[in-house]
């Protein structure tokens, strides 16, 4: 216990310093700043129209595996043994399908956006680096490690209008 508290008190006198020694803190909203760009948007549009195609087949195929499930829940009890079980082999079949699908249609949007992040990313590092010094700033933090800041610190919206130049 002892420990924790010279933890806490040395954390404390370290960044407690460092603020007290900084000029002027403020945050930015890195996530929000790099998805609200142009480049953010653009990329978003490009990737629906990239990914449309593999969207509609999941979509149709999931269509049709309700369409089975349905008939098997309607007319069931009806159906010869072979006609049920053949049904049922069609929409587990239909229902790995539509899993392996969409699983691989969601690595392949989150390698795409993954791609977009490593990409983007010495552009955001510039334009934070730009915004923080035309500010004079010599503390920027990002907003999810504050618990509170008054609203006229968030140097976010500026961080955009800096990567949409």
């Amino acid at each position: 216990m002892r420990f924790l508290q010279v933890i806490l008190l040395s954390t404390l006198m370290v960044f407690g310093g460092a603020a007290v020694a900084a000029d002027k803190i403020a945050i930015v909203d890195v996530r929000t700043a790099l998805f609200s760009s142009n480049g953010a948007r653009e990329f978003s549009e490009k990737l629906k129209t990239e990914f449309a195609d593999d969207e509609m087949k999941i979509k149709a195929i999931g269509e049709q595996a309700q369409k089975l499930q349905d008939r098997i829940k309607k007319d069931g009890a009806m159906m010869s043994e072979s006609e049920r079980s053949r049904i049922v082999t069609e929409l587990e079949d239909k229902a790995k399908e539509f899993g392996y699908l969409k699983n691989k249609f969601e690595t392949n949007v989150n390698n795409r956006k993954q791609e977009f992040l490593r990409d983007s990313k010495p552009k955001l590092d510039e334009a934070l680096i730009k915004v923080a010094k035309d500010n004079k700033v010599s503390v920027l933090l990002p907003k999810e490690a504050t618990l509170w800041v008054d609203g006229a610190l968030d140097l976010t919206q500026k961080v955009v209008d800096v990567l949409n130049k």
